[in-house]
């Protein structure tokens, strides 16, 4: 069934328009840096004490990977140098903390970041008891990306769409209509900043014309190992570089 859905992402990916999130094009340079972002989904089980960049410690074990993994076998006369800095359990003003360490010191030329599962899911989290809002959300985020412009005027952002799958463990109808507004809002920071947007819920979405949500997703929020394989394909594309 593994090798089944996998064969099947493309036939996915080409329902899927992209449409106007796709007017940039970006280019891969040699020894560029390439610096993914974001929660737990991101993160992936990679080694946070790891400095090798390029490598399985550093980069985990999900979607970061799988795309770096293809870049840096089809690419290796660019020596890239590929990033993962997601951390589990992070919503942006997190990333905001410690953005001094795990971007500008980085000094990536492309930054992805995907993140706001957690500034809306946290909020029903009796143990978190995040007071977050969407408004803080978009705000925390426009800030972010500002201030990432100011420091490093050069840089080609993406930016990944929260999603979810409905039915599995964590996303109940707790969710709805609110979450939908998240990922509106980082639609409209991406279009606001003229930056690649990956529409991961349309795509998660059509994935489960082809397979039950429970072969993507392991509880609606962290996906299974195909669900990394077509975020990563996903990713691929939509950033166009290869």
């Amino acid at each position: 069934m593994e090798r089944e859905l996998e064969q099947r992402i493309p036939e996915i990916l080409s329902a899927i328009s992209f449409n106007t999130h796709q007017k940039l094009k970006y280019e891969l340079t040699e020894g560029g840096v390439i610096l993914f972002q974001g929660d737990s989904i991101t993160d992936k089980d990679r080694d946070w004490n790891s400095v090798k960049y390029s490598s399985p410690q550093n980069l985990g074990s999900g979607y970061a990977f799988l795309a770096s993994e293809i870049l840096l076998k089809n690419y290796p006369e660019k020596k890239l140098k590929i990033f993962n800095k997601g951390i589990s359990g992070d919503k942006v003003y997190q990333l905001f903390n410690r953005w001094e360490t795990d971007c500008f010191a980085i000094k990536p030329d492309i930054l992805s970041i995907l993140i706001g599962v957690n500034d809306f899911g946290h909020t029903l989290n009796s143990v978190n008891k995040y007071k977050g809002s969407v408004a803080i959300f978009e705000n925390d985020f426009r800030k972010l990306l500002n201030l990432t412009l100011e420091r490093l005027p050069q840089i080609k952002l993406i930016i990944g769409e929260p999603f979810g799958l409905k039915g599995l463990k964590y996303i109940t109808d707790d969710w709805y209509p609110e979450f939908d507004k998240y990922r509106a809002a980082s639609l409209k920071i991406a279009e606001e900043f003229n930056t690649l947007f990956i529409p991961y819920q349309e795509i998660m979405d059509e994935a489960q014309k082809i397979a039950p949500a429970s072969l993507w997703s392991e509880d609606g929020v962290h996906p299974t190992f195909n669900g990394h394989k077509l975020m990563a394909q996903a990713w691929l594309k939509a950033s166009q570089l290869l």
